[in-house]
């Protein structure tokens, strides 16, 4: 008797079929099923075997990455370098181009209640790992760091851009050496202008006002003038303007418009004052163990988010301009109606004179001999103004 199996689900059958054949069925019908019996049992070992190689075999499927989110202590909170620049950036850019990898959360400096003049100092120490820091807010204990937005040095903004250029290597030594703060952007804000309460012809006009100013230099360039400097904080200039206190306020063209100059003003000069210079600054450890990757991320579009700034400062001070002279460019709901007073021949002459006579000497009678040399080997052969008494 001859036993067939045509299909493989029958395989099982035909063990027990050879196991149960009578004594009777011939030797070479039981040796054939078996035989075809062992042929299958090898090949379905064979295959458990390389299921089992394989699997053994297969890479461990890797945790998935932990993301590192950055903390960012970023610039002024109520302007456009802030909300349209710097928040983006952090919050949302910074995971887009790193697939998800790297995030940051970001405060602004004056609401995360740390004090302009600390700002430095605690990046220094770690505390903020991520910091922008005003150059200004610095001037009373590191008046070198303020040479590139001395009062009156730069009346364009070609002008600020050449002189930070030539002040930017030392200053990025100096805070990588000295105070182990690694310079990763550097920022500019608005033009400061000078709003006043009454009529104003020129600067030779400023001569006796009291006049708000935030710096030391620029109260050394308001009293070359004839003018009273009032050194006032920002959010004191209304009340101060409406006390009559001051009668004329420097302040940044778009932020004195914001905050209401232009309604208790009827006069603006143009002539950038200052400009606010900050830098944005990682604690020298904190980035060196950051992953290569992110460090060669944010070398890479970092000076991209600098260069939007720079930018956005320009057309902030057209903006805040023609929103307080009511010019059709104007972008804001309470445009105002102050009278523009341009940069004159002889005002422009008299910059010139006040900042070599007495801006800059002065300067360097509270930085120190060793800023005067500092100076003669940037900005000053950049600009072609050497310090005085220094051949």
């Amino acid at each position: 008797m001859t036993l067939l199996c045509t299909s493989d689900i029958c395989c099982e059958n035909e063990g027990i079929a050879a196991a149960n054949m009578p004594q009777s069925t011939p030797l070479s019908t039981r040796t054939h099923l078996m035989l075809r019996l062992l042929r299958r049992s090898a090949t379905l070992l064979a295959g458990v075997l390389l299921l089992s190689t394989g699997l053994a075999q297969a890479p461990p499927t890797p945790p998935p990455q932990k993301l590192q989110k950055l903390r960012i202590v970023g610039g002024l909170a109520d302007l456009n370098q802030y909300t349209r620049n710097e928040a983006p950036f952090w919050t949302q850019t910074l995971a887009r181009l790193s697939a998800g990898k790297y995030d940051a959360d970001i405060v602004p400096f004056d609401r995360a209640g740390v004090p302009g003049a600390d700002m430095l100092r605690l990046i220094q120490l770690g505390v903020v790992p991520f910091g922008t820091a005003l150059l200004s807010s610095l001037s009373a204990r590191y008046p070198q760091y303020n040479a590139p937005d001395l009062a009156g040095l730069n009346p364009d903004v070609a002008s600020v851009k050449q002189s930070v250029a030539a002040f930017r290597p030392y200053l990025e030594n100096e805070l990588r050496t000295r105070h182990r703060v690694e310079v990763l952007a550097l920022y500019i804000y608005p033009a400061q202008v000078i709003f006043c309460r009454r009529a104003l012809g020129s600067m030779a006009d400023l001569a006796g006002r009291r006049i708000r100013v935030s710096s030391a230099t620029q109260s050394d360039f308001v009293s070359a003038w004839g003018g009273v400097p009032v050194l006032t904080g920002f959010g004191q200039i209304m009340a101060n303007m409406a006390s009559n206190n001051t009668e004329c306020a420097i302040s940044g063209t778009l932020s004195g418009y914001k905050l209401g100059l232009h309604e208790v003003s009827t006069h603006l000069h143009t002539l950038p004052v200052t400009w606010g210079l900050a830098i944005f600054g990682a604690n020298l450890a904190a980035w060196d163990g950051l992953p290569p990757d992110l460090k060669a991320l944010l070398r890479r579009e970092l000076p991209k988010l600098e260069a939007a700034i720079w930018t956005e400062s320009e057309r902030e001070t057209a903006e805040g301009l023609a929103c307080s002279t009511g010019a059709q460019a104007c972008a804001g709901a309470r445009a105002g109606h102050m009278v523009t007073v341009p940069l004159s021949a002889s005002d422009e002459r008299r910059r010139q004179e006040i900042f070599s006579a007495t801006v800059l000497p002065r300067w360097i009678a509270r930085c120190g001999v060793r800023c005067a040399d500092v100076w003669n080997q940037t900005i000053g052969p950049a600009r072609h103004i050497p310090a005085p008494g220094v051949p």
